[in-house]
């Protein structure tokens, strides 16, 4: 189902095999691999978002990186790995990662950042919690779109943070992570206005 229609009693528990623990009839997500081969390889991940954001697919695509931009980009300093599926499911594939062989290599290419990009297909961040990587996702596709238009304005010459100062955001926002949340929650909450 698409996902603003998701209700409490749509979620589905999962083994770290992505077996469902209890489908009652229902089918399951078939990219559910991509969370359990990241939660498998990555034990100090407590939280999985995986999106098509149309303003970060491009960055998977195109020889520019994705970089951190803004301090709320941060996260983003310590690069942005793209995974190419055809490196591990062949040249043919349908671009879902859709079995395990396929999640364990996304996971592999994710290693230790924040976030991969899925060449043509969009994006997958972590955190070490809900909140973290709800926060990362928002903010990847916030930096996305500056970046995108900085590089139209500035002809490529565009002034990107330094390692330090990335660095030194990202644990200044880390500490700031509820501030957001709680407006994002009242919103999703009140059906998104």
């Amino acid at each position: 189902m698409a996902p603003a229609l998701v209700t409490g009693a749509d979620i589905m528990e999962f083994d770290l095999d992505g077996n469902p623990i209890d489908a009652r009839g229902r089918t399951a997500y078939l990219e559910r691999f991509i969370h359990s081969e990241i939660y498998k390889a990555h034990p100090e991940v407590r939280a999985v978002v995986h999106s098509h954001s149309p303003v970060v697919i491009p960055f998977g695509v195109v020889g520019v990186a994705l970089r951190p931009i803004f301090h709320l980009g941060g996260f983003l300093g310590a690069g942005v790995p793209v995974f190419e599926i055809r490196a591990a499911g062949g040249e043919a594939t349908d671009m879902l990662v859709r079995n395990p062989e396929l999640g364990a290599a996304l996971a592999k290419t994710l290693g230790s950042a924040p976030v991969a990009l899925m060449r043509g297909h969009g994006d997958v961040v972590v955190g070490q919690s809900v909140r973290e990587a709800v926060f990362r996702a928002i903010y990847t596709e916030v930096n996305a779109r500056l970046e995108s238009e900085a590089l139209r304005l500035g002809q490529g010459q565009v002034m990107f943070l330094n390692e330090e100062e990335a660095r030194r955001a990202a644990e200044t926002n880390s500490a700031q992570i509820g501030r957001p949340w709680e407006l994002w929650k009242a919103k999703a909450l009140a059906g998104g206005r």
